[in-house]
């Protein structure tokens, strides 16, 4: 198969190859949708953003859910050259009006549930330009709204109108194709500060949908229908499973929300086969009855976005007979960089109770890996060290100006923390954002939650650092207690602090536990620790209890 330049045209291929083959299927309202379908409506979305004025490399932003006009409005903006900005649905208010303005958004593209939002947060950046001088004002935007499924306000415009072709001026999207040129624009969570705009070109995107592809045995095929319950704002949703997708030629099962039991009537319903889904997952299916039997059609399952418990996995697989594929990636490599499928080395991957627990496999066809200490050297003795990349699937920075991306040789440092094994399996340990230093020793979060974890009664635990006076740093645990525990949150925070004293270097050991209802997470089933940190910072300003 020849390699496309960009998505819009893996759309087209699959378009001629299997024109009467459905591409989308929506459970929840029924709709179908075939390639052939999906083509022409992509092309008439395309045409709809000309006819509005837009121009290469003008920025829309997509705030919309799982459904088929969420991949028709993003592939039409890359057929017609601009930039797709897809951001999460739920955001609020105020993030909404931080990226439209960041990102100097012409269009945004709301559904039934975000159109509220949406009309806020653009009124909300008129709001701001009021008070703004003239140069400012100028140099912004205020966006114009498309609503999808909900009627439109004066002054905004109907999906329906943007989506329908039109004859007497067809304004066909150019044909050439720089592969530098950015194609989409992904705001990251981060662990720290404000979002960034992480900046994915045509190129970027398409490589590491090839590099995915060349996985042996495949990630999906042509025959394979998938779950597409992860988030399509979310990297993985988007490049990962929507973009092999288009490649292959497969059958997607749109999902807006997960409910376990819902969730699992569709994967039989629909007949899916590979089954890509966000850590939390697991969790919730733990206590299903009869999920082997309801899974008993999946050829696949894959997790990613965040490290998954050997534990969880194990009890996954003894209930289901299914393996538990993991992979690693970031925002900034489009995203997959390692897969416990296969790896770069040609080698027979890991299958079944060969899989090693807790690792997330070897990089990918195409992506290198590195580790370095703190002076950039490769780390002694098997020591972890921050994990560095290269390869044509990286992003090219920061928005707007290109700041932090890869250097001058190509490498990349991503912020993770792992270690590799003699075979060159890759094994998460932590975050170097996340490092806790105290008294001048570094202290993996990582390592003392697992320690935590281990206590009778602790459902989750998240650790983070905190401000200290004479070690610079100290240790603090959140705590989650388990439904229906006997102990007291000051019992509980008593039994963490035993245990951990028994287990852990003083150094390492929790100087407050704090026993919480429960954790914040992203959308991808990671802690939150952002959250934690700023509740800290408060309570150390005696804005909290």
């Amino acid at each position: 198969m020849d390699a496309a330049t960009d998505l819009p045209r893996l759309l087209a291929r699959a378009a001629q190859e299997r024109p009467d083959a459905a591409a989308l299927v929506e459970p929840a309202s029924g709709r179908r949708t075939t390639w052939r379908q999906l083509d022409d409506e992509v092309g008439a979305v395309a045409q709809g953003f000309a006819r509005l004025g837009l121009v290469a490399g003008h920025r829309v932003l997509i705030c919309v859910g799982n459904r088929a006009e969420f991949v028709t409005s993003y592939l039409g903006a890359l057929r017609a050259r601009l930039v797709a900005v897809p951001v999460n649905p739920r955001s609020a208010t105020g993030e909404l009006v931080r990226m439209v303005a960041d990102s100097g958004a012409r269009l945004v593209i709301a559904d039934s549930v975000t159109a509220t939002s949406a009309r806020a947060a653009v009124a909300g950046l008129q709001d701001a330009l009021e008070g703004a001088d003239d140069e400012l004002r100028a140099s912004t935007p205020v966006p114009r709204i498309a609503v999808v499924a909900a009627p439109a306000l004066p002054g905004e415009i109907r999906y329906a109108d943007l989506a329908t072709p039109s004859q007497d001026d067809p304004r066909p999207a150019p044909a050439a194709v720089d592969p530098e040129a950015l194609a989409v624009l992904l705001y990251t969570s981060g662990t720290s500060g404000r979002p960034r705009g992480a900046m994915l070109s045509q190129r970027s995107l398409v490589c590491n949908v090839e590099q995915v592809a060349a996985i042996e045995p495949p990630f999906i095929t042509g025959e394979d229908v998938v779950l597409g319950v992860l988030p399509l704002f979310h990297v993985y949703g988007l490049n990962a499973v929507l973009g092999q997708v288009l490649r292959q030629g497969a059958r997607l099962v749109l999902v807006d929300e997960f409910d376990p039991e819902r969730v699992l009537d569709v994967i039989v319903d629909e007949q899916v086969t590979v089954l890509p889904v966000a850590p939390a997952v697991f969790a919730h299916w733990a206590k299903v009855d009869g999920l082997g039997e309801r899974l008993r059609g999946v050829r696949l399952v894959l997790s990613g976005s965040a490290p998954l418990s050997p534990d969880l996995v194990a009890a996954f697989t003894a209930r289901t007979g299914h393996p538990v594929h993991q992979g690693y990636g970031l925002t900034e490599a489009a995203p997959v960089v390692t897969s416990t499928l296969g790896g770069s080395d040609g080698g027979t991957p890991a299958v079944g109770p060969q899989l090693k627990p807790g690792s997330v496999g070897r990089p990918v066809p195409g992506v290198e890996l590195r580790l370095a200490d703190e002076t950039g050297a490769r780390p002694h003795n098997g020591d972890p060290g921050e994990i560095q990349l290269r390869g044509a699937n990286l992003f090219s920075g920061y928005w707007p100006d290109g700041a932090g991306g890869p250097g001058l040789d190509g490498w990349y440092g991503t912020g993770d923390v792992g270690l590799l094994d003699a075979d060159g399996d890759l094994f998460l340990v932590d975050r170097l954002k996340e490092l806790v230093i105290v008294s001048g020793f570094n202290v993996y979060p990582s390592e003392v939650e697992e320690v935590v974890v281990e206590v009778d009664g602790v459902a989750e635990a998240a650790v983070i650092g905190v401000p200290d006076e004479e070690s610079g740093e100290a240790v603090a645990a959140y705590v989650v207690p388990e439904p229906g525990t006997s102990l007291a949150p000051a019992e509980l925070a008593a039994e963490v602090r035993e245990h951990c004293a028994s287990r852990l270097a003083r150094f390492k050991q929790p100087v407050a536990v704090h026993v919480v209802d429960r954790l914040p997470h992203t959308v991808t089933g990671k802690v939150a620790k952002g959250r934690l940190r700023d509740t800290a910072r408060r309570r150390t300003q005696g804005l909290l209890e």
